[in-house]
């Protein structure tokens, strides 16, 4: 028997964004101030960093994390001196 699975999950949009920033918890506090952003979740990791949390802005969802320079691919844009956007797109059929 097959199951049907929905391509984008309850809450999100077809592109959700993931942000990797140094001092996740900071950066949740100033969302909040800024953007009147809701706290839906917060996964804490080792050390007191983020591991992953989840905030809602509007009617959108967006991820972020701590960075984990020794993860290699999780710095923050102080650390790689660039951009550390991911953005998730959802589709019908992958």
């Amino acid at each position: 028997m097959t199951v049907k699975v929905k391509a984008v999950p309850e809450r999100y949009h077809t592109i959700t964004p993931h942000l990797v920033v140094r001092g996740a918890g900071s950066a949740i506090d100033f969302y909040k101030r800024a953007f009147g952003a809701e706290e839906l979740s917060r996964s804490p990791g080792p050390g007191g960093l983020l591991m992953h949390a989840e905030l809602k802005i509007g009617d959108s969802i967006v991820m972020l994390c701590d960075e984990f320079p020794q993860m290699e691919r999780w710095v923050s844009p102080e650390s790689l001196k660039g951009t550390t956007t991911a953005m998730h797109l959802y589709v019908e059929d992958a």
